[in-house]
């Protein structure tokens, strides 16, 4: 059973779900429209009332949380708090409410996710989809097939700010419509060409958004659910005759929502004309399922993180022979060094794949290129903070250890970066891991043993050993190295 908690810009919701061999089959659900979004200050921080209000609703969501056996559980944030100025003064206290690690997603991992949950919905289909999501605070776009995609991009304007932008003090006429509209269409003109009908055959509407616009159409009798210019603009004249968000009486419409609505089918309406889309369809999918297909996916071992690690290889024409056999070497390194527990492995692996990518900037301080690649590349499936962890544990695979003295200061971080050290040192020097004898001990100090006979035969290990032992003892942590 796991759990998907997508902390958004106009709410935060929670799915519980399980896969029943053949979908993922949502069990509980849970809304909370706090409208993170609004409470963004001119200084662009959240306001101590806006972080309150986050904080009362994550202990409710824990709450709930704890009352069902997850095996797995993951928290995203999206655009308002990517953006909050004061997100990282934030997050420890979110995190600590929730009582699990709150992942800030990129507009482009959101759109990624987004897509996810609306494949793995829809039936099996060779059809090339687009889908649109207009979110609180961004809105994604997403061309694919079945499950490949092939273009995704964030846009920075969603409900909550249009709705205060143009809508001023909930007033709804016929100019603030326009108004919004056009600027919507300024947004999307740039690449407007990418997504022009020639490129897709079927339009899908993946947001709560879109689907309370659809639902609204068909309920009150404006058209049967479908997503068109004419249904569009009559409803946008119905929302202009009730005159003001507070008069909004449609069947099938949330209070709540009336705040967000005008924002929300102005976005649309701008996207569409912007586009040339004559036609879009809801459906009941989007973040949150994404995340629960993209959870079911690692247990199951289909994590597209490797996918995304093997496609950066190719990318950057590294030598994957040599990064395999690094990869190979630190996670047997790392086992000898006992972590108390697998929250480096899959990182530590990665990192020794991708460790000389950045011989495709320069050999001179490629471990300091490849570092800066991982941190702020465009990596599917992985989070910043993964990718923080990945560029870390790159940029400490050789040279001094001063630059990364801070983050060695965990335990289970310097076991990795040890192993790390010595994978990269055993393979660059041709030498085999296995006829070695290794002996690896990481707790107040290193204790490395190796066989003497081995040592005999590669010179060159005394050498680059004994610089290693002085790197390590630079930061205070002794090494010693014996042979048997």
């Amino acid at each position: 059973m796991f759990a998907a908690v997508d902390l958004g810009s106009n709410s935060f919701r929670l799915h519980i779900a399980h896969h029943d061999g053949e979908t993922i089959r949502v069990v509980k659900s849970v809304r909370d429209p706090i409208r993170l979004g609004a409470g963004l200050d001119q200084k662009g921080d959240l306001t101590e009332a806006a972080m309150q209000t986050a904080l009362d609703s994550l202990v409710r969501f824990k709450a709930v949380l704890a009352s069902y056996p997850l095996n797995a559980v993951r928290v995203v944030a999206t655009n308002t708090i990517r953006i909050a100025k004061n997100a990282a003064a934030f997050l420890p206290a979110a995190e600590i409410a929730i009582g699990y690690p709150i992942e800030i997603i990129s507009g482009e991992e959101e759109g990624r996710l987004i897509y996810m949950g609306v494949a793995c919905t829809l039936a099996p289909s060779a059809e090339r989809r687009l889908v649109l999501d207009i979110g609180g605070g961004s809105t994604e776009l997403i061309i694919g097939v079945g499950q490949e995609i092939d273009k995704v991009e964030s846009f920075s304007t969603g409900t909550v700010r249009v709705s205060s932008d143009f809508f001023v003090g909930g007033r709804i006429d016929a100019a603030a419509f326009n108004a919004a509209i056009l600027s919507t269409r300024s947004l999307f003109e740039d690449a407007a060409p990418l997504y022009q009908p020639d490129s897709w055959s079927i339009a899908y509407g993946s947001s709560g958004t879109l689907r309370a616009l659809g639902d609204a159409i068909e309920k009150n009798g404006i058209g049967d659910g479908t997503l068109t210019i004419g249904s569009l603009e009559a409803l946008r004249q119905r929302l202009i005759e009730f005159g003001h968000i507070s008069r909004i009486e449609l069947a099938g419409m949330k209070p709540d929502r009336a705040a967000v609505i005008v924002g929300g089918l102005s976005i649309l309406i701008g996207v569409m004309q912007e586009l040339g889309i004559e036609s879009m369809h809801p459906v009941e999918a989007g973040l949150r399922m994404g995340v629960l297909w993209d959870l079911h996916l690692r247990a199951t071992k289909r994590d597209r993180r490797e996918q995304s690690v093997r496609d950066f290889l190719r990318r950057f024409h590294a030598d994957e022979l040599r990064a395999n056999r690094v990869a190979e070497y630190a996670g047997v390194l790392l086992a000898l060094a006992k972590p108390v527990d697998e929250s480096f492995t899959r990182h530590l692996y990665w990192s020794g794949l991708l460790h000389e990518v950045g011989l495709a900037v320069s050999h001179s301080g490629y471990h300091k290129h490849t570092a800066y690649l991982i941190e702020n590349a465009d990596l599917p499936g992985f989070t910043t903070r993964e990718q923080r962890r990945m560029a870390m544990l790159i940029l400490g695979q050789k040279g001094n250890l001063r630059k990364i003295a801070e983050a060695i200061g965990d335990p289970e971080f310097a076991k990795a970066v040890l192993a790390l050290r010595l994978a990269v040192l055993f393979s660059h020097a041709r030498l085999l891991l296995e006829d070695a004898g290794l002996r690896l001990k990481m707790k107040s100090r290193i204790e490395l043993d190796m066989r003497s006979q081995w040592v005999a035969q590669h010179p060159t290990v005394h050498y680059w050993m004994q610089k290693e032992k002085a790197y390590w003892q630079d930061i205070g942590i002794d090494f010693a190295i014996q042979t048997y």
